[in-house]
């Protein structure tokens, strides 16, 4: 007998849920998403397959880390000019052959990398470009403080087969995919196509990523204040003026919680799920920040409007910022609205708004 069609039109049909009766892997899920767009080819729903893939295989190289020779450092620096751990590049090299071979990607782009890692000749060159932090505060792993894998996905814009500069150098609101892996007391991937945002938990018994945050909202009202005060003495006095506004030092409001971990993957993720604020301001020594737009700002930034939140540089919408360098660094603040909102009430000097590169055009 053939099933009742829905009820529901195709943009207002209940997410997915995970029950004690309905265990929903991240296939399923992507799968019942992909439903709701006719014209999908499935290269975009690929994508995040093969980054859960990559996901899996790093976790075990992290919870296995203490018990073979992967941690510390390797003796080498990035092109950021930081040192390099083991488990840095052994993860970098984990997504590329993840994704190299597929067909879906005509290029990559790695924050451990200093050019654009094209598709090798013999492979199918697909529509999209993927950029990505193998593993955000890999310097944290000795001492076992979560990190995590950031990525971000944009669609081919140039005409020829293989992907080229142009197709890296995205405004962030162009992004059709981003996400991050969180390594921790338990694994987690959070992504976002547009269609809000989800978390899912690997299930090691079974190899599994099981959907478990849907529809992630971040709370209206923040708990926490995650910021590195060692700069503070560096930072312009309208910043300084903020901070004392999220502690409630200015009488104005009750104080945010300070938590901070030095893993950017660990702090938003504690404060998408229990609302709070990402702050790492332009400072003296570094007036156009120091955290990379297109691997850790635009990916997250992109989950954080999705779930309710915002991300600012201190001077507008992160989303809006055009890049011009592969390797481009922003100030970023990042989790609930009405505490991003506050960063404008506070306006930064000239010397600090014209280290800004600028916004993009159009769509």
């Amino acid at each position: 007998m053939p099933r009742a069609p829905s009820t529901f039109p195709l943009e207002r049909r209940p997410v997915v849920k995970h029950t004690a009766t309905s265990v929903v892997t991240i296939e399923r899920f992507i799968i019942e998403q992909e439903r709701m767009f006719p014209e999908a080819t499935g290269e975009l729903s690929g994508i995040l397959y093969d980054m859960a893939l990559a996901g899996k295989l790093i976790a075990n190289k992290v919870r296995s880390a203490g018990l073979v020779d992967i941690l510390g450092a390797a003796g080498a620096t990035n092109v950021q000019g930081e040192a390099q751990q083991k488990l840095d590049i052994i993860a970098n090299e984990i997504i590329v052959k993840a994704f190299d071979h597929g067909g879906r990607l005509c290029a990559m782009a790695s924050e451990e990398e200093p050019d654009i890692i094209h598709i090798p000749e013999g492979f199918r060159s697909g529509k999209y470009v993927l950029l990505f932090d193998p593993l955000d505060g890999s310097s944290n792993i000795d001492v076992n403080v979560p990190v995590g894998t950031i990525f971000s996905v944009y669609r081919k814009i140039t005409r020829g087969t293989r992907g080229e500069m142009e197709d890296m150098l995205q405004p962030g609101r162009r992004q059709v995919a981003a996400g991050y892996v969180i390594y921790g007391s338990s694994t987690m991937l959070v992504y976002t196509t547009g269609q809000g945002a989800h978390g899912f938990t690997l299930d090691p018994s079974i190899g599994e990523f099981l959907l478990s945050h849907p529809n992630i909202r971040i709370p209206e009202k923040a708990r926490y204040l995650s910021v590195n005060d060692a700069y503070e003495q560096d930072w312009p006095e309208p910043t300084r003026a903020l901070m004392r506004r999220y502690r409630g030092l200015d009488g104005v409001r009750s104080p945010l919680n300070v938590r901070y971990v030095g893993s950017l993957v660990a702090d938003f993720h504690r404060n998408l799920l229990g609302g709070g604020v990402f702050c790492y301001p332009a400072n003296a020594k570094a007036r156009r920040g120091k955290l990379r737009l297109l691997y850790e700002a635009n990916p997250l930034a992109f989950i954080a409007e999705q779930a309710g939140g915002l991300a600012s540089d201190g001077i507008g919408r992160v989303m809006d910022i055009q890049p011009t360098e592969l390797h481009q660094r922003t100030p970023l603040y990042l989790g609930s609205r009405a505490e991003v909102e506050t960063v404008q009430e506070f306006p930064l000097p000239p010397e600090f708004v014209d280290r800004r590169v600028g916004t993009a055009g159009g769509a």
